[in-house]
């Protein structure tokens, strides 16, 4: 089963019109995800030299740093519509985490 079509599995069970919706965000996060990967082949830190304690950032390391946002922004978007359409059901894991954001919870 690809990447794609896990997520569209996540969202098998939106109306029409969300699905159309999350289709076209199901394929940016395969391409972001895509993206990210082939960055991870790169050094994220450029040591200078002469001067070991220099280092600075690469152009890789910029790049993977804005696409994580994108795909944890895309992640969060595809997966606060396919809770709202799944009947406002609440995962135990989310009950559990606003029973510990509440001062409540079970250890």
């Amino acid at each position: 089963m690809t990447r794609a079509e896990e997520l569209k599995k996540l969202c098998a069970d939106l109306d029409d019109a969300a699905r159309t919706a999350t289709a076209q965000l199901i394929d940016e996060i395969v391409f972001i995800e895509e993206r990210l990967r082939e960055l991870r082949q790169y050094p994220f830190i450029a040591i200078n030299p002469k001067n070991p304690a220099q280092q600075k950032p690469t152009p890789a390391a910029k790049q993977y740093k804005e696409l994580l946002q994108q795909y944890n922004n895309c992640i969060k978007i595809l997966l606060g519509v396919a809770n709202k359409e799944s009947g406002g059901e609440t995962s135990p894991l989310r009950e559990y985490l606003n029973g510990l954001k509440n001062g409540g919870g079970t250890r």
